[in-house]
């Protein structure tokens, strides 16, 4: 499939597309999402995890933090194609205030804050979250994470499909 295609289908922009296929920007939830849907993959398989046959799914974490701590976005949960559920790992940067589009997706969302200062705007609504917070919303609304220091920031997303 070429880029154009694939920007044709997951109603992202090549640009876009190119940046996170040469490893120069992430993908939000809502692109990993589109992308996946667009290749005709599920999620996992995007992240390159394999779903096991298994009732029950484990994801082992490393011992320290939860997800890949090298990565923006990890998948950490909802391995298995048949799954209402899946969770990731976010690690918020502070260069995404600007520039970095509002995400969007159908279905439901759960955020718990792990670490650091987090700026969620959600709609037209501004919200400072830090450890231990937990919103819950419809993810039609656009919603966009922001780190607000210097300080790593990390939240559990948890999104349920309702398509």
């Amino acid at each position: 499939m070429t880029l154009e295609q694939l920007a044709l289908d997951s109603g992202l922009t090549r640009s876009y597309l190119s940046k996170i296929e040469r490893g120069l920007s992430n993908p939000s939830i809502d692109s990993a999402l589109s992308i996946a849907k667009a290749l005709g993959v599920t999620v996992d398989r995007l992240f390159g995890q394999v779903a096991e046959n298994d009732v029950i799914t484990i994801v082992r974490g490393n011992g320290v933090s939860a997800g890949d701590p090298d990565m923006h976005l990890s998948l950490v949960a909802g391995i298995k194609p048949d799954r209402v559920m899946r969770a990731f790992v976010v690690r918020p940067g502070k260069t995404q205030k600007r520039g970095r589009i509002m995400s969007h997706h159908e279905g439901e969302e759960i955020l718990f804050a792990l670490s650091g200062e987090i700026e969620l705007k959600i709609g037209t609504r501004t919200e400072i979250l830090r450890p231990g917070d937990c919103v819950q919303f419809d993810s039609t609304i656009p919603h966009k994470l922001t780190a607000r220091t210097d300080v790593p920031a990390s939240a559990l997303v948890v999104i349920a499909a309702t398509e």
